[in-house]
């Protein structure tokens, strides 16, 4: 199992579409996903679980990945959390 840290800089935080995006991107990949934030760790596919997560600006998450695409997978996963403020630009 891999995983990486990322900190949320959305000023709106893990609210719905982000969360919609994160899962979107987490299915594409065949790797089991889950996030942590404190002692809370759920399914990084299931937009329900992520928002559990209650993740505001500044939250550090840990995304695990777990299969033989778990490396490309984080990295995606990463990304997707670091522009989270330009993804809300773009889809009004």
């Amino acid at each position: 199992m891999a995983f990486l840290e990322v900190e949320i800089t959305n000023r709106q935080g893990l609210h719905a579409r982000p969360a919609s995006q994160f899962v979107e991107a987490a299915n594409r990949f065949a790797s089991r996903v889950w996030v942590h934030k404190d002692n809370k760790k759920v399914n990084g596919k299931s937009v329900m679980e992520m928002m559990l997560l209650d993740a505001e600006q500044g939250a550090v998450l840990r995304i695990e990945a777990e299969g033989d695409d778990a490396a490309p997978c984080l990295e995606a996963l990463v990304q997707v959390v670091k522009h989270f403020d330009e993804n809300a630009r773009k889809n009004p």
